[in-house]
């Protein structure tokens, strides 16, 4: 088993409970890590037996900027559970979300969730 992480991926998307988040958007950052199924990718040096991490940041990037959701955690979820039926080879998907901008009544760097989702 080995790990990918991916880091701060930056999206513009439109989620949140409120109608004015609908309306402004904000930029959202995402951390994956992945945890993968080598099988013989690495000995054989072959991409084509493990995880593209161009496409999974694809598929991260079309979830974030597609279907507007209510709780960023539902958007986490969904984001674990597409990239582990993507890729055979994970068999574990942890996110982190980020939001910078959470209407909240206060001073604050961002709003986190982490969701795992095992294959």
């Amino acid at each position: 088993m080995y790990e990918i992480r991916m880091k701060n991926c930056a999206f513009f998307a439109r989620h949140g409970v409120f109608d004015q988040e609908e309306f402004l958007g904000q930029r959202f950052y995402v951390d994956a890590r992945l945890f993968v199924e080598p099988g013989r990718a690495l000995v054989d040096d072959d991409i084509t037996n493990t995880v593209d991490y161009g496409v999974a940041f694809q598929e991260i990037e079309r979830i974030v900027t597609g279907k507007r959701r209510y709780l960023i955690e539902s958007l986490a979820l969904e984001i674990a559970k597409a990239l582990c039926a993507r890729f055979d080879q994970i068999r574990r998907a942890e996110i982190t979300l980020r939001k910078p901008n959470a209407p909240v009544p206060g001073v604050l760097d961002h709003i986190e969730v982490h969701v795992c989702h095992d294959a």
